[in-house]
């Protein structure tokens, strides 16, 4: 599935490396509203076994990037962003796409992840690429103590 890189287009989606992480704090600033310190993308990259992390770029300008924990048959969404300048044609719906051929590559069955019960936009997408309802973990986000959404989708052998 990923080599080194995978190209459709002038996009090109890739693994993320330390040397991506002041591009992906960018796009990260730019989508959250509690964004990750860059301590985390780099002890992600480098202490965590499970994680994995893909950026997705324009002529070599990163614009969006999604994180992944994957255990055995299983996968979490960590984060998944889109820079503003770049969504609302399509890009998110490329990554996440994407991403879940990638983890089918991988073996997983079952990918979860959480996102913000006020965040319809970002809702519609997951919905739109499979991920189905779940729970709702209460007080989830720090900042405002927002509720989360738990979405799953099971992916199948295509």
């Amino acid at each position: 599935m990923i080599e080194q890189e995978e190209k459709e287009e002038k996009y090109t989606f890739r693994f993320m490396t330390p040397e991506d992480i002041e591009d992906v704090v960018r796009v990260e600033r730019d989508a959250f509203r509690v964004p990750w310190d860059p301590s985390v993308f780099m002890q992600e990259l480098t202490l965590n076994q499970f994680a994995h992390y893909i950026v997705y770029e324009e002529s070599g300008t990163i614009f969006g990037y999604c994180g992944m924990w994957v255990v055995m048959e299983e996968a979490q969404i960590t984060n998944v962003g889109i820079h503003s300048s770049h969504r609302g044609q399509g890009h998110g719906e490329r990554l996440m796409r994407y991403v879940l051929a990638f983890l089918r590559h991988l073996g997983v069955v079952k990918v979860s992840l959480e996102v913000r019960v006020s965040n319809e936009v970002a809702q519609r997408l997951y919905k739109k690429v499979g991920f189905l309802k779940g729970g709702i973990r209460k007080n989830y986000y720090a900042d405002n103590q927002e509720d989360a959404l738990v979405m799953w989708v099971e992916l199948d052998d295509e």
